[in-house]
């Protein structure tokens, strides 16, 4: 569930041909707001995601999106908690700010109306475990189930210690991903405070724009990705479609600074992830970068990939598809995962679209405007969060 479509099939299409689905905000009046803009899921039917519809009306938005990213995975994995263990499929989605808009709506009825108005579903609305607790009861997956909040890691994260249950034998298969649904009043106010936000708000096509000397910002999206990973084995039994193999995984703190990244931890994180896996840094093929368009964050990044890459660091393709989603925050690292196996599956890799005038301290091959063919055995996903979270992912074409 993305700006850029609203299924797996949607969404490759569109970031494949570098399309933006970053626009001005529809969903309420910005008036007053520094950055107007921002990356809006689109043509939502939050009943069409639960079996009973009545139940989308007790979840909030960032919840209801992930149901809808968990509907499609659950659907093309073929994974039934009648035909496999229910008590070995665990649920790992998390959410790096929850339920934002259920507490601002029940703030403002407490303020207006007092505290008998407050809703009795606020505290489960805005609880950042609730889409996993949620998709479990749709599901009826009785396995360790838990929410990772790790920022804009929190996703990859939730992907990655799914991976190390199934490693350790203490499930079969894991549901996992993130969902974000940050895009309301509070949510756009507080990231323009923090001035991390892009102001280019008469062209927002062309504001999410990594590495580029005139990004001034990021561009807030919604959204939820998830993914079933599974035991090799037991997919085989029950005749999966295997998309990819997740093959490492790392994660480190920088133990730095709130906001303000340190490319070591990001360094060490991927370094981790390949080591897992098994591979040296010449064997990724690309990879999907945090990239946010973002002034420190890009130039950090380019830095974590030249001390881990060393003078192969320019051989590698690396794009943002930021550029085109915005930055969904909990939710980019599990999209961006999909947005490697899509690229994988199509010899294909995704833009990173408005790089007309590369930062003179950004000077990797950052695929700019148009996608390239490539074919394509491994990748790398990276995504860094706020508090020096930092998570990577390392898939594999299948054979």
């Amino acid at each position: 569930m993305t700006p850029n479509g609203n299924t797996v099939a949607s969404f490759w299409e569109s970031i494949s041909n570098g399309k933006s689905g970053i626009g001005r905000i529809t969903a309420f009046d910005t008036t007053g707001y520094d950055c107007q803009i921002g990356g809006e899921v689109k043509d939502f039917v939050p009943a069409s995601a639960f079996k009973n519809p009545k139940d989308a009306r007790r979840a909030d938005r960032y919840a209801q999106l992930a149901m809808a990213a968990a509907k499609e995975a659950v659907a093309q994995s073929g994974l039934d908690a009648g035909t496999s263990d229910p008590d070995r499929i665990s649920v790992i989605v998390g959410s790096g700010i929850g339920g934002l808009k259920s507490l601002e709506d029940q703030h403002t009825n407490l303020m207006q109306k007092g505290p008998g108005r407050v809703s009795p579903f606020m505290i489960p609305m805005m609880i950042s475990n609730m889409a996993s607790g949620l998709i479990a009861i749709e599901f009826g997956f009785r396995g360790p189930n838990f929410a990772v909040v790790t920022a804009c890691a929190t996703s990859a994260q939730s992907i990655g210690e799914g991976w190390r249950l199934i490693r350790d034998n203490e499930v079969d298969a894991v549901v996992a991903g993130g969902s974000e649904a940050a895009v309301v009043p509070l949510g756009l106010a507080g990231f323009s405070a923090m001035k991390a936000l892009s102001l280019r708000n008469d062209d927002p096509a062309r504001a999410s724009r990594p590495w580029d000397k005139d990004r001034d910002g990021f561009i807030l999206g919604e959204g939820a990705g998830v993914v079933v990973i599974e035991e090799l084995e037991h997919a085989k039994r029950r005749g999966a479609v295997i998309l990819g193999e997740l093959t490492g995984y790392g994660t480190t703190c920088d133990a730095y600074h709130m906001t303000s990244p340190d490319w070591n931890g990001a360094a060490r994180a991927m370094k981790s992830a390949m080591s897992h896996a098994g591979l040296n840094p010449s064997d990724i093929q690309y990879i999907n970068a945090h990239g946010t368009s973002t002034g420190l964050g890009d130039i950090s990044e380019t830095r974590a990939v030249k001390s881990v890459f060393g003078d192969g660091a320019k051989a590698v393709p690396m794009s943002s598809t930021k550029s085109m989603t915005g930055h969904l925050l909990g939710a980019a690292g599990a999209v961006e995962l999909i947005a490697c196996v899509k690229a994988i599956e199509h010899s294909l890799i995704p833009p990173t679209i408005n790089l007309d005038h590369p930062d003179e301290e950004c000077d990797l091959d950052y695929v700019p405007h148009q996608a390239r063919s490539l074919k394509l055995e491994r990748a790398l996903s990276n995504s860094f969060g706020f508090g020096g979270h930092n998570a990577c992912l390392v898939v594999n074409k299948f054979h």
